[in-house]
């Protein structure tokens, strides 16, 4: 069985999109279906299949969120002592040692991955890379722009 890593806050989202699905999007569908059935012949009828391929993505939806919170194993840093320590669920400023630019970024669960706001996944090369890894290191991470060296400036619990 396998076991997906993911913040509170992760965890707080897929049970609040799982619920919209449930309470909001599943009675508009089998709404869209009844009314396209009323029309007449299923076989040309498009509002009709157009609505029932929209279940089906819905329903599938339903089904890959409840399989991932089921086996879930969320993971509040928050309630950790803060050792300095680069692991799941913490907030890391590096800088890149060429360029002297610093980031934050954020290593979340693969369906909490953002890179926009800086939620990189705990999969992604930069937070392999950084996993494990202490404040002051500088370690060398292999991307698909090419190796960039990193130090690690801060690690917060937050």
């Amino acid at each position: 069985m396998t076991t997906y890593p993911m913040t509170a806050h992760g965890a707080d989202m897929l049970q609040k999109e799982l619920h919209e699905l449930k309470t909001v999007k599943r009675p508009e569908i089998i709404k869209s279906i009844a009314t396209a059935r009323e029309h007449g012949d299923l076989k040309e009828n498009a509002e009709y299949h157009a609505a029932r391929e929209q279940q089906s993505f819905c329903e599938g939806r339903i089904q890959d969120i409840e399989g991932k919170l089921s086996n879930a194993q969320i993971i509040d840093v928050t309630k950790m002592p803060n050792t300095g320590k680069v692991i799941f669920g913490t907030t890391v400023t590096v800088m890149n040692c060429k360029t002297e630019e610093e980031i934050t970024y954020k290593i979340v669960g693969d369906d909490e991955s953002d890179i926009k706001n800086l939620l990189i996944s705990v999969n992604s090369p930069i937070a392999r890379g950084l996993i494990g890894k202490m404040i002051d290191d500088v370690v060398n991470i292999q991307t698909p722009a090419g190796s960039i060296e990193f130090e690690i400036i801060e690690v917060e619990y937050i």
